[in-house]
């Protein structure tokens, strides 16, 4: 990434330094999730559409623990290796939207909030900023070489209500608090970005 791109990174200290920790990503360019990857201060591991997993790149995705997910259905061997990761201590990176949009958390799932209610995990909001800002000359599909992305780290919280429940309504409540927080971190980093 700090090969192609130039990416300034504010906040990575607020990633948890140890323990499970779920990065809570804006997605609106395809290179967002690998950006995050080659910024973290820790190892990030995503839940990523199965058809990626084929030829070299699914070794290699493979190689670098991420998990395949069958979109079309509920992914039980998924949700249970993310879990798993939460439970080693490791970090998820989740796209709360589900899929790439206009970045700005406006349509949540209620998959994060599953996660982290389910594992006691903190939630640490990302603003990745500037990857649809200009595109490349020769391959327009990615950003302009050495244009400057922003990954933007917040402070990290509690999903759940303290209560310990994994209700629906539960999961309803959370998803309505993570949203608030992440689009409040969301116009914080751009702000701070002037973005």
């Amino acid at each position: 990434m700090h090969g192609l791109w130039r990416p300034r990174v504010l906040g990575a200290a607020r990633v948890p330094p140890s323990g499970p920790a779920i990065l809570a990503v804006n997605h609106s360019h395809f290179i967002d999730g690998p950006m995050l990857m080659g910024t973290a201060p820790r190892p990030v591991h995503f839940l990523i559409k199965q058809e990626m997993f084929k030829g070299p790149l699914g070794s290699f995705l493979h190689g670098i623990s991420q998990i395949p997910v069958d979109r079309g259905s509920t992914d039980r061997a998924a949700v249970l290796g993310a879990l798993g990761v939460l439970e080693r201590g490791g970090v998820m990176g989740i796209f709360p939207e589900g899929t790439r949009g206009e970045g700005d958390f406006a349509s949540l799932r209620s998959g994060l909030a599953y996660f982290a209610v389910r594992s006691g995990a903190p939630v640490v909001p990302v603003a990745v900023l500037g990857s649809n800002d200009r595109p490349g000359r020769l391959v327009k599909a990615l950003p302009a070489l050495r244009s400057r992305i922003d990954v933007v780290f917040g402070d990290p919280f509690e999903a759940g209500d303290g209560s310990g429940r994994r209700t629906r309504a539960a999961l309803d409540e959370a998803t309505v608090r993570i949203q608030s927080r992440l689009t409040d971190h969301l116009a914080e980093a751009r702000r701070r970005t002037e973005r």
